[in-house]
């Protein structure tokens, strides 16, 4: 039960990678930069904190406090990056170690103790936390991309008018045990969702 548990919830942080990723395709330089007022944060701003946290919660996950004495949370949400290159670095560096933490455990590491501000979590917990908190900014990144793209945004799941066709292929399969995101992450990043 545990490895399903721990296989599902890499998919969904996968998935939820893959939205970014093609969200960023689709967008040009000044839009990774573009802030509604100076009180919000641009795509740049977003991926600062989001790697911040990815780097500071799961650089020595099993061993050290989540919230580490390097981290400035507070500058994450200054603009660093200049190009979308940098953000995108930004992006898969934060990734990188989120994802290299996660694919080592194991089902005898879920029940373990990490802290998060010295508040102890269950590494479920903690997943399940992040769980929450990088499908919120990465909701924001879509949000602000389809936004900036305006019509030359290309869906990214079910296109407006089209989930009767949508569920009338699905109903025509057979029963069957998947993930939700398996037909996602296993498409071709240049198909586009029918």
């Amino acid at each position: 039960m545990n490895l399903d548990y721990l296989e599902s919830t890499k998919k969904q942080f996968q998935y939820y990678k893959m939205l970014g990723d093609k969200t960023f395709a689709q967008l040009n330089e000044e839009a990774f930069f573009w802030q509604f007022n100076e009180d919000s944060n641009s795509i740049a701003i977003i991926v600062n904190h989001l790697s911040g946290n990815m780097l500071s919660r799961f650089t020595d996950f099993l061993t050290s406090d989540g919230e580490k004495e390097w981290r400035n949370r507070d500058a994450e949400f200054e603009v660093k990056a200049t190009t979308k290159q940098e953000v995108l670095e930004q992006w898969e560096k934060g990734w990188d170690c989120f994802l290299e933490a996660i694919n080592a455990l194991t089902d005898d590491d879920l029940g373990k103790i990490v802290y998060i501000r010295n508040q102890g979590h269950t590494v479920i917990e903690a997943l399940n936390r992040q769980l929450a908190h990088y499908p919120y900014h990465i909701g924001q990144i879509v949000m602000l991309g389809k936004m900036l793209a305006q019509q030359q945004w290309q869906s990214l799941s079910i296109p407006k008018g089209k989930s009767q066709s949508f569920n009338d292929a699905k109903f025509a399969q057979t029963q069957q045990k998947a993930h939700f995101t398996d037909e996602f992450l296993n498409q071709n990043p240049n198909e586009q969702r029918n």
